[in-house]
């Protein structure tokens, strides 16, 4: 996820530990405590990505594929890094330290608050196609969820709205709130969003601000925020799930002497049933594999069109009614498979690429190559042949299933 959605849900988490926690007895402590909780909750559950510096430690684009969302994504190293933040919070904060020593309410919050604030971004980075590898080094595998849009505005508004109310200065509360607002408006003026979902939202942002107005019910309001996007992950977990058998089907169809290996699905905000893909098919009789880039609506009778803005500039063709295919690649199995095994550069790529279309000019991962800064997956293969090879992680390869041989 981007670090906005990590800080508001970051912030939201933090406020509700604080707020189920008994009142320090003392004013001037509850403020210390509550500053304390949503900011170690907030950096928390940004921190894992400072492995941004680890970067330069491989030549482009190696570097960010395998050391972002690398070891500081991992349960293992989440405890150094927590004790890391700890001892940065008790030694750069006086009144800290002080609340911290005489309170036990406020230790077992901030431990609750560093605890949560990393679990939640190993999750919330789980949830798209990016993927994470959490387990590692016990468990080198990628996993992928598939579920929800790398900037997801159901989480903005579901944490944003409560936040903003909790200001205590009415000019800033209302220029949040306003904040929040234009960004609905710009993106669905935009393409991003249709009205449809713009509506969704601002009858959740109402729900929880009446809530929290009306009631002055905080805690509830913000434990609502939590309600909602949990529910929101599990719509799209089923329609992911639908929808990736649904395309298989139409590809079987289309193809039935290929086999499917694997369909990466990147949701449409707010909008469960839209969602973009790219499937990797092989054919081992002839010995290559396909990849497909496509569109899905889950329900064209339902929904005429989906967002404008995320639609290829490829003219689609239907396999089967919802399904959209934009364009393919094919690729041969052994020109895969024999750089795998002779060049460590495209071998240390192939630790990311869960869509690889590699030749022997160029390796890409068709997952981001409608991205608006272009493709930051590509390798000339030739260029990066001049560098030495070193520093790779040992990542688990997401197409084990094609390379093989060339693994061993």
């Amino acid at each position: 996820m981007d670090n906005v959605t990590h800080t508001f849900v970051g912030l939201g988490i933090g406020e509700l530990v604080q707020r189920s926690l008994p009142a320090e007895p003392d004013e001037a402590h509850q403020r210390t405590r509550h500053r304390l909780l949503l900011t170690a909750c907030a950096a928390a559950s940004n921190f894992p990505d400072l492995d941004l510096v680890l970067t330069d430690l491989l030549p482009a684009p190696l570097g960010y594929l395998l050391h972002h969302r690398g070891h500081t994504h991992t349960l293992l190293y989440a405890l150094p890094q927590a004790l890391l933040l700890l001892a940065a919070l008790w030694l750069l904060w006086p009144n800290a330290r002080s609340l911290l020593k005489g309170s036990g309410h406020a230790r077992r919050g901030l431990g609750l608050a560093i605890v949560l604030g990393f679990l939640l971004h190993m999750s919330m980075d789980f949830l798209n196609s990016y993927g994470i590898h959490p387990l590692a080094p016990f468990d080198p595998r990628w996993f992928y969820g598939d579920l929800v849009f790398i900037v997801e505005p159901v989480f903005w508004v579901a944490f944003g709205v409560p936040l903003a109310l909790a200001i205590p200065r009415r000019p800033l509360r209302w220029l949040a709130l306003g904040a929040l607002a234009a960004f609905l408006a710009f993106v669905t003026w935009r393409g991003y969003l249709d009205i449809v979902s713009l509506a969704g939202l601002l009858a959740v942002g109402g729900v929880i601000a009446a809530l929290r107005i009306t009631r002055m019910q905080s805690r509830r309001a913000l434990a609502l925020s939590a309600l909602v996007s949990v529910a929101f992950i599990a719509v799209q977990g089923g329609a992911s799930s639908a929808g990736r058998a649904r395309i298989e089907a139409a590809l079987q169809g289309i193809d039935p002497a290929s086999r499917v290996l694997d369909v990466a699905m990147t949701a449409f905000p707010a909008q469960p049933l839209c969602w973009s893909f790219v499937a990797i098919e092989e054919n081992a009789g002839q010995g290559t594999y396909r990849l497909r880039r496509g569109l899905l609506n889950l329900a064209p009778g339902v929904l005429a069109q989906c967002p404008a803005a995320f639609a290829d500039p490829a003219a689609p063709a239907t396999a089967v009614a919802g399904v959209h295919l934009a364009s393919e690649w094919q690729g041969s199995l052994a020109t895969l498979r024999a750089l795998a095994k002779n060049d460590c550069h495209v071998n240390a790529w192939l630790r990311f690429a869960r869509m690889p279309a590699v030749d022997a000019e160029v390796a890409s991962d068709l997952r981001f190559s409608a991205t608006p800064r272009g493709n930051f997956t590509t390798l000339d293969v030739a260029e990066a042949g001049r560098a030495p090879c070193g520093n790779v992680p040992r990542w688990g390869y997401p197409r084990a299933d094609l390379l093989g041989p060339a693994l061993h």
